[in-house]
């Protein structure tokens, strides 16, 4: 007789109330327990069986429970056949714990006792149970292996599948259609395909279960070309695809990109009526929306069954992964009105959509629906919200989510150094990424590339060498993401060597190496060899895009190559089919007007299809006030379009300014500085700056009483001045804009922020150091420019000077930009604002006490300008 006995308490009857379809309450079981009282006496075994099927049939498990009271309370031994019922109404109630106790207490078990146990999961020792089910002597058959093989994949123990194979073999079930199905399975989840398929092989009779495992073990394993031969072998044997090898079909081939395959396989699922069934119907949602035909996919929505939240999920997520933020948010508010819960992959997906489309109130009220379902513990679901107010620049609520986040994960590290890099807050996003070492926090190659991108937008190179060091270590620096940063950063620091040799490291380059490689070549002047580049890039695989074009197109503009930046301009439109963008024609602009054609630079202008922007006319505004040029229409024109779109531009302002002053008017002058003063537009002063030692030293023009070592730098100044001079050097008293006698503009021009950065350089920065680099917030005067050149020869260093609009290398008396660039202003916020050429300087306000708080011992620093003063 069977003696078990639980008492049913008050917390499991309310844990019925969720159990399958029925729901229950305290007056359903205590009818239940009066039920169980008057069962009369005779009823035996078998006609107990038939009760205890009837409540598992109706997913009654208080009724179980009550039988089973009732059995024990007279004192009723139930055979074999009605304790093996009462053990499978156990498990399917899901009370694992009980049936086992169930089955320890039955007096006799066969095979099918072992098999219902095998499926509740309740055995901590599965090979245990095998071989005590073998040493009791039951019958060991096709249906014990199965259920034996399903158990242990259902309890991540596949491996000790091969263990149960010798029996299987020594049996002679191998050929067994079942047998072998469940085999496969246990195989494919352990990666072993090529067991698998000698199981498939020695099946005798295989049927549509065996195909569609095999299948899905070749594609869950990547083989995705032999899984769709062996779909083709299917059909010519005659079977017909079920929902499942569709799903692998469709699977497999959107793997190989081989989507009108898929297509295809498409049009055999319609004639199969099999578009219904929930897994064909998200393999089809995965076709249409991998290929961003979101409209088909929405067809596709439309007739999949929505009561799961899994297809709700992935459109929501593909709308936002293809910047349809707004249709991801009205998906989102019909899933809620269709009653379905989200779930945890929900929320992460909408979210995403709030990020990328900077969607911050839709980003709160979501955050309340998070917290409201409990969702704000995972820690994906905080990732998400933490990207979506780093992306909205709410960085102190993106920091306070961060802070009390307790599971972070390499994701969250990443999303919040990420948020402040994209803001250009290097200095808070190194110190996050410190901090994270010192949490040994795993370093992924968004960590990494994120890490070198800061140290790009500061060329600070001595820290990106040791990330990129770091990156070696980790096994990130292959990665391509992390070598295209390494690309750019190297070619912001003024290393273009270490640049191409990052390229050159690259086994599969996608279009954004060649982009970064081409805008560093352009960027430092080279633009020959950035043209020959693009030329080998259209020969590879890799198209070129927009930004590509934008690189070649301002290297052309840096050179002066009118004809290869024409060619190069019609050849976007005509051959790629790419419509020019603002950056593009700001280009061109440039281009054109630096060569003295302004007619055909505004009629250039006048042909764009949209509005100008700022951009584009402070670069002809800048062409007409070129020396060379010195078009007073053309300027005053385009100054007029830019203060009707900007009245508070101070580059605007500039530029007239120094027009005038070039021409002497003095009047116009005062003027134009006494309009900026009413209007309230200020100027930033221009900076300079040197790194040292992991240390940042910043000069501005003329200050120097702050520096420890200003008695050295006007020492090295003034040997400097006295060996320029007689080695030809002539100061160049036009680059001062000012009206002052000659000597006082000699000085001013010999005080000029990037030769006391020079000096700096020069006194502390040992001989061995053959390289210095000079950032610079302005781009380079003429007189500058022409200094340089003359102490590159004099002191026998290679001199590297960053400015706003290029680099100029200075080596042995030559410059690389071959004294091609306009020398009209000292401001750049005046060209230069294309994507690839910009170089994401600006000036922190803080800067002088952020510059107290750096130590020599600091590995990291820098600060950033991007308007120049009147002077």
């Amino acid at each position: 007789m069977i003696g078990f006995r639980r008492t049913i308490t008050l917390s499991e009857i309310r844990r019925f109330k969720r159990f399958g379809q029925c729901y229950f309450s305290v007056r359903t079981a205590a009818s239940a327990l009066e039920w169980s009282e008057s069962i009369i006496p005779s009823l035996d075994s078998h006609t107990y069986g038939k009760l205890l099927r009837r409540c598992i049939g109706q997913n009654d498990p208080i009724s179980t429970k009550a039988i089973h009271c009732g059995v024990v309370k007279r004192g009723i031994c139930l055979d074999l056949f009605a304790s093996n019922i009462l053990l499978d109404a156990y498990v399917k109630a899901g009370f694992a714990k009980d049936a086992l106790n169930l089955f320890d207490e039955m007096p006799e078990r066969n095979h099918v006792s072992y098999v219902t146990l095998s499926r509740a999961n309740a055995c901590e020792d599965p090979v245990g149970l095998y071989t005590r089910l073998h040493r009791e002597g039951h019958e060991l058959n096709p249906h014990v292996f199965t259920s034996f093989l399903k158990w242990f994949v259902g309890v991540d123990k596949a491996e000790i599948g091969w263990w149960l194979h010798s029996f299987i073999v020594k049996l002679g079930f191998t050929s067994n259609a079942f047998v072998g199905a469940a085999l496969i399975n246990a195989y494919a989840v352990c990666g072993d395909v090529d067991s698998a398929r000698s199981v498939f092989e020695g099946i005798l009779r295989k049927d549509v279960v065996a195909w569609a495992g095999i299948v899905s073990c070749y594609v869950e394993n990547g083989f995705l070309e032999d899984s769709l031969k062996l779909l083709s072998r299917m059909g010519m044997e005659g079977l017909m695809p079920n929902n499942y090898t569709f799903a692998c079909a469709l699977k497999a081939s959107i793997g190989l990109g081989e989507f009108d395959y898929a297509k295809s396989v498409h049009g055999r699922i319609l004639k199969t009526c099999y578009e219904l069934d929930p897994r064909v119907g998200i393999g089809l949602l995965q076709l249409y929306t991998q290929l961003g035909d979101m409209s088909d996919a929405l067809k596709v929505f439309s007739e999949v069954p929505k009561s799961d939240v899994v297809p709700w999920s992935l459109m929501i997520a593909r709308f936002g992964q293809n910047a349809y933020c707004d249709e991801a948010v009205d998906l989102f508010i019909r899933m809620r009105q269709a009653f379905v819960v989200p779930n945890e992959f929900t929320f992460t997906s909408i979210l995403n959509a709030c990020a990328i489309g900077k969607c911050y109130a839709l980003g709160k009220q979501i955050h309340g629906l998070v917290v409201k379902g409990g969702f704000d513990l995972d820690v994906y679901v905080s990732n998400a919200l933490i990207d979506v107010y780093a992306k909205c620049e709410k960085m102190d609520t993106a920091v306070k989510l961060f802070a009390e986040l307790s599971n972070r994960n390499e994701v969250s590290w990443n999303t919040i150094i990420v948020g402040y890099a994209n803001l250009d807050e290097a200095e808070e996003a190194l110190s996050l990424f410190r901090e994270a070492l010192r949490n040994q926090v795993s370093v992924t190659e968004v960590t990494c590339s994120s890490a070198i991108g800061v140290c790009a937008s500061l060329a600070s190179m001595e820290l990106g060498a040791h990330v990129h060091g770091l990156a070696i270590k980790t096994n990130n620096a292959e990665r391509v993401a992390v070598s295209n940063s390494l690309i750019d950063m190297y070619a912001k620091c003024g290393d273009i060597k270490h640049a191409q040799s990052a390229f050159e490291e690259i086994e599969t380059k996608d279009v954004p190496s060649w982009n970064a490689l081409i805008s560093g070549y352009s960027t430092h002047g080279l633009s020959r060899e950035a043209l020959r580049i693009f030329d080998v890039m259209k020969e590879s695989d890799c198209k070129p895009n927009a930004l590509t074009f934008l690189g070649v197109l301002s290297g052309c503009s840096n050179a002066g190559l009118i004809d290869e930046g024409v060619e190069c301009f019609e050849s976007m439109i005509r051959d790629h089919g790419i419509e020019p963008r603002l950056e593009h024609y700001t280009c061109m602009v440039r281009l054109l007007g630096r060569s003295g054609q302004l007619e055909r630079a505004m009629k250039l202008i006048e042909g764009i299809p949209y509005e100008p922007s700022v951009m584009i006319w402070r670069a002809m505004l800048s062409a007409s006030i070129d020396q060379n040029n010195n078009n007073v229409d053309f300027a005053r024109r385009a100054a007029e379009e830019i203060l009707k779109i900007d009245p508070m531009d101070e580059a605007t302002y500039v530029l007239l300014s120094n027009m005038y002053a070039g021409a002497k008017e003095w009047a116009n002058v005062a003027s134009v500085r006494r309009s900026m003063k009413e209007r309230g537009v200020k100027k930033e002063p221009g900076l300079s700056w040197v790194e040292h030692q992991g240390g940042v030293h910043y000069f501005s023009v003329g200050r120097l009483s702050h520096h420890p070592d200003m008695k050295l730098i006007n020492g090295m100044l003034e040997w400097l001045n006295m060996k320029a001079k007689r080695a030809g050097y002539v100061p160049d008293r036009k680059a001062v804009l000012h009206d002052m006698d000659g000597e006082e503009k000699d000085k001013r021009l010999w005080f000029h922020s990037e030769r006391l950065a020079l000096a700096f350089g020069l006194v502390r920065m040992p001989l061995s150091r053959n390289r210095i680099l000079i950032i610079k917030n302005l781009r380079i005067c003429s007189d500058c420019h022409s200094a340089m050149k003359v102490i590159s020869s004099i002191v026998q260093r290679d001199l590297v000077i960053r400015d706003m609009n290029r680099f100029h290398h200075f080596h042995d008396g030559v410059c690389s930009c071959g004294d091609y660039w306009d020398i009209t202003t000292k401001s750049d916020k005046l060209i230069g604002h294309d994507k690839t050429v910009q170089l994401n300087l600006k000036i922190e306000r803080d800067h002088i006490s952020m510059s107290a708080k750096m130590s020599s011992s600091s590995p990291y620093g820098g600060v950033s300008a991007r308007n120049a003063s009147l002077a």
